[in-house]
């Protein structure tokens, strides 16, 4: 009877085994870089751009792709010859986004804000490995205007608009100091804040109001407000905020909508009284 000859190191693994269970890992590996290469600012590519953004040669990106797709993680039009992330990947994303019990929480509160506000843009944020995430935003169908400045999924730096002025501003000194050193001030527009001193002294502002309204910082005519949401351990989760445009609104229809959502943000605070949630925004105070 014929022996297999088995080479192991060490431990006594077989160390065909091993290799065979390395060259899986790389496989997993490549392909969850392709998958990572697609971004909301790149919803689609080509498969010369996906080799490139990857490092592979086309054919192996081409047998990767290929298994992708016959697992629904991808998509291909034949006709555009361009590949997008496919519905398996929203179907799972899907169970993540109904998982995430800051959103569920707040998802009745924020259409509450929305009817109480109207024509304007509602979105629930998060500031998690020093960026701000848009994780819900509700706004009225029937509203021909669109706001895209808060997709869902879109991640922005700390500092950026109303959600990065209401969070750093419950930064200890260090962390305001570590972020804008990560991320510099930049002029967006003509009334973005680009001093760090006058910066820091806006988010004491910020502190004492207990709201951010960011002023055209961010974007040309566009006006936005938030405010904190708490868990039961009084640590900063998220924010609430509602965007406008600058001309519809004058200084009586501004104060209300601060009221609104300074309103909703203590009622979602108030639904997680009960609760510690696992994320909140380090070095807060």
């Amino acid at each position: 009877m014929e022996q297999r000859s088995t080479i192991r190191n060490k431990k006594g693994d077989d160390m065909g085994d091993v290799s065979e269970k390395r060259f899986q890992n790389k496989l997993l590996e490549r392909a969850f870089n392709i998958l990572g290469s697609f971004s909301l600012d790149k919803k689609e590519q080509t498969l010369s751009e996906l080799s490139r953004a990857v490092g592979l040669a086309k054919s192996t990106c081409h047998r990767l792709v290929s298994t992708l797709i016959a697992f629904g993680y991808l998509s291909y039009d034949e006709s555009s010859k361009y590949y997008s992330l496919g519905p398996k990947l929203f179907e799972l994303g899907s169970v993540v986004y109904d998982s995430i019990s800051l959103r569920k929480i707040a998802s009745q509160h924020l259409n509450d804000l929305l009817s109480k506000v109207g024509n304007k843009a509602i979105a629930l944020g998060i500031l998690e490995d020093d960026e701000i995430i848009y994780v819900d935003r509700k706004e009225d169908a029937h509203n021909p205007i669109k706001f895209s400045t808060t997709e869902v999924g879109r991640h922005r730096p700390p500092h950026f608009g109303m959600f990065g002025l209401l969070f750093m501003a419950y930064l200890s000194d260090e962390e305001v100091e570590r972020l804008l050193n990560k991320y510099p001030l930049s002029a967006l527009t003509a009334k973005s804040i680009t001093d760090p001193a006058k910066f820091r002294e806006r988010l004491k502002e910020i502190r004492k109001l207990g709201y951010s309204f960011d002023d055209e910082g961010a974007f040309e005519n566009l006006s936005g407000v938030a405010a904190a949401i708490r868990d039961g351990s009084n640590s900063i989760v998220g924010g609430v905020g509602c965007s406008f445009i600058s001309a519809s609104a004058n200084d009586e229809a501004r104060q209300a909508v601060i009221s609104a959502v300074c309103e909703t943000a203590g009622a979602i605070s108030r639904s997680l009284s009960n609760m510690v949630l696992p994320k909140a925004i380090s070095g807060r105070r």
